[in-house]
């Protein structure tokens, strides 16, 4: 993994940059952004070779804001993991939970750890990501303090872990997409275990999109995914978002589109990648 370095949005410590090296390894470097429009300017600019961003949470639904910068940037899907999110406490060295009064954390995970949180009884407060929480716990050095973040963002941070496994379900996974300038390329699209993502709009018409969903069916692609975003500018239109079994260069499947771009006003192919599947105890396995 010699020369790889991956952008991603936050501070080191962020499940992002966690997810990185679980789906990469160890040995590549790491490049924070600010934003995530930080992580597609750094592909876009050559300053990394690629981007890891979450675009999906299994309890608390898509990141809609990384779906609307994938279709106004020119970069390609090129892979995407799966991570288990384990939320943990994360106080200064010392301290007992029962002197936490006020907790930090990014939104989406103050939200899973709702019930949890409520149960300790403390005041929770929304920051811009989970590792910048960390940080701030450890320069506040208030005892009653803490954040919600990664295992890693308390080595990072030099934080203590107070509680593991905060999260109200244990069936948390946060699905993140690796982008790439280029389109992943592969010897055999009819082989493998391969995933496509497409995004389109169509015409308002009746019937319309039960004719575009059917050019799957028909050739018994599998669609794994369908979400609807709204066309800015263009009230009450929408991009549809779809992601199917399959490579875009294997002959079903460039059927499919072929069939797809006679009904779409816009098509765009995000690229196709390998398919990462996981049980429900997030280890590597089939998922269906």
């Amino acid at each position: 993994m010699c020369g790889i370095k991956i952008a991603f949005q936050g501070e080191p410590g962020a499940y992002s940059e966690l997810a990185a090296f679980e789906h990469f390894g160890s040995e590549i470097e790491t490049s924070p952004c600010d934003s995530f429009g930080g992580v597609f300017d750094a592909i876009i600019h050559n300053e990394c070779s690629h981007g890891m961003l979450p675009f999906e949470n299994s309890l608390t639904g898509s990141i809609h804001r990384n779906f609307d910068l994938i279709l106004r940037h020119d970069v390609s899907i090129v892979g995407e993991y799966h991570m288990k999110v384990s939320h943990c406490l994360l106080g200064l060295s010392g301290v007992q939970v029962e002197d936490i009064m006020v907790v930090h954390s990014h939104p989406q995970a103050l939200q899973q750890c709702e019930r949890s949180l409520a149960k300790l009884g403390v005041h929770t407060i929304a920051e811009t990501d989970t590792a910048g929480s960390a940080r701030f716990v450890k320069a506040k050095s208030n005892s009653a303090t803490a954040a919600i973040a990664s295992k890693r963002a308390a080595e990072v941070f030099g934080l203590e872990i107070l509680i593991e496994n905060l999260e109200d379900n244990p069936a948390n996974f946060t699905r993140f997409l690796t982008l790439a300038k280029e389109p992943l390329l592969v010897e055999d699209p009819e082989g493998g275990d391969y995933k496509t993502s497409v995004v389109f709009s169509l015409k308002n018409q009746p019937g319309v999109l039960f004719k575009a969903l059917s050019v799957f069916a028909l050739r018994d692609i599998d669609l794994t995914k369908i979400e609807s975003r709204p066309i800015v500018g263009k009230p009450w239109e929408y991009m549809f978002y779809v992601d199917f079994e399959g490579h875009q260069k294997a002959v079903n499947c460039e059927r499919a589109l072929d069939h797809l771009g006679e009904l779409t006003v816009y098509l765009k192919i995000l690229g196709s990648y390998p398919r990462h599947r996981v049980n429900g105890n997030g280890q590597e396995g089939n998922d269906e």
